[in-house]
């Protein structure tokens, strides 16, 4: 019998490994570097507010979750998945198309069209790759799989961070090096989907309804008829807005609370997901191989206590005049900085222990037949929770102007009182709801 830390390395596992693997390392160079030009001022934005652009970013970004998940988790439900996957490469590289031509001619809004565009190609992507784990996997290597895909994405965030925000700053204005970057990346992504086993097809059937309102709705009412599989959804959802939430203002809280370069940027949300990478690896280590909840309680508990310890790590930050500080700085002038890094590490360690084993009961608990649909049920829900995010963020900051360090305490209150309600209700149903993976 197959180990289960053995499974990165067989073929019905490392290809899509290696797509999704490519395709978050797409999406975050050039969300990063989006997220760069507009707070660095390497593209002209008409005098807009940066945080009210950063956040429109990410609202457009997830828009498309909203819109299409619904049709996506049909088709991803009805078709050949190793074709669907291949197809949707394809689409990402004459994305990244578009989006070298936005950043040719420094153009914002053809680049924020682009973003759209990947946050669609996202959309059609995400019930694909998470429907698919419980078919090329053994139950019990549920767990490790969901893990290593969250510690894979986790080091494509932070190599997509590194490297987008590294491209902006060597290039000094000379944006072809970034078109480069993902047109280059969006390429390899296609070739490792290449090799991505044939998947069985047992919806063939199914009539696909291009009404997006219509199905999104349908699809909402089917997962709420799974009480288990609807909590679960929330508990992923409130993770996103979290999450959403804090790193959205990584560019802003460096810039003008640390007051730190583009660089540092890189640094904090490369502590960040190296966090999550820990946290998912850690999660499986510690929680076993079975499906359960063990270790969400402890992640809700993080995320609450270290969001409060980065605020208040933040208040202690000097103010400062003249030049922005670097990397290099950031170890030199004091504990508060060490204080900050620390914080946003636990954070990214708590996120993994929270969010691993919910995905893995997403796929558990969701029958065969519609566990595409449950998951664009859950991208749905995602795209609400962001959205509202990214509303909460713009109302917060830009409206009432409140300092970013209250944004960070009121959300970790939120996501108290949102884990001990979430907990309370899960932990019974868990308990007598049955495990659909064999049907």
């Amino acid at each position: 019998m197959e180990k289960n830390e053995h499974i990165l390395g067989t073929r019905r596992f490392l290809p899509m490994f290696l797509t999704q693997f490519f395709g978050a390392l797409n999406d975050n160079v050039f969300k990063q570097s989006l997220l760069l030009v507009i707070t660095y001022g390497w593209i002209q934005h008409q005098s807009a507010h940066i945080s009210t652009l950063n956040n429109l970013a990410a609202l457009l970004f997830i828009l498309p979750y909203f819109i299409f998940s619904a049709t996506a988790g049909q088709i991803a439900d009805k078709y050949e998945r190793s074709f669907l996957v291949r197809s949707i490469k394809i689409l990402e590289i004459v994305i990244m198309l578009i989006a070298s031509i936005g950043f040719l001619l420094g153009n914002l809004w053809i680049l924020l069209f682009a973003l759209f565009l990947m946050g669609t190609h996202s959309t059609f992507f995400g019930p694909i790759k998470y429907a698919i784990l419980p078919d090329i996997l053994k139950p019990n290597e549920l767990m490790s799989g969901n893990a290593l895909f969250q510690s894979g994405t986790s080091i494509a965030i932070l190599i997509g961070m590194i490297l987008g925000g590294a491209v902006i700053s060597s290039s000094q204005g000379n944006l072809i090096w970034i078109s480069l970057t993902v047109t280059l990346i969006a390429v390899i992504g296609y070739i490792c989907s290449r090799f991505i086993l044939k998947q069985p097809t047992t919806n063939l059937d199914l009539d696909i309804d291009w009404n997006f309102f219509r199905t999104s709705f349908q699809t909402i009412q089917y997962a709420k008829s799974l009480p288990l599989v609807f909590l679960i959804l929330l508990g992923n959802s409130w993770y996103w807005f979290y999450g959403a939430t804090y790193l959205t203002q990584i560019p802003q809280l460096t810039q003008q609370n640390l007051h730190a370069n583009e660089n540092v940027v890189s640094l904090l949300l490369t502590f960040f997901s190296v966090g999550i990478g820990v946290g998912s690896l850690l999660c499986r280590k510690i929680g076993g191989a079975a499906v359960n909840i063990k270790m969400v309680p402890i992640g809700a508990i993080g995320l609450t206590v270290f969001a409060l310890y980065l605020a208040a790590s933040l208040a202690f930050i000097p103010t400062r005049t003249g030049n922005l500080i670097g990397i290099s700085d950031m170890f030199h002038l004091g504990m508060a900085y060490y204080h900050v890094m620390l914080a946003v590490t636990l954070l990214g360690i708590s996120g993994g222990f929270y969010i691993v084993p919910l995905y893995a009961m997403m796929q558990a608990y969701a029958p065969k037949s519609h566990r595409a649909r449950v998951v664009a049920a859950n991208n749905i829900f995602n795209a609400i929770f962001m959205v509202c995010s990214a509303v909460f963020s713009i109302i917060i900051l830009s409206i009432f102007k409140i300092d970013i360090k209250i944004l960070f305490c009121i959300t970790a209150i939120f996501s108290a009182i949102f884990s001990i309600w979430l907990l309370l209700r899960l932990k019974p149903l868990a308990a007598s709801t049955p495990i659909f993976l064999e049907d």
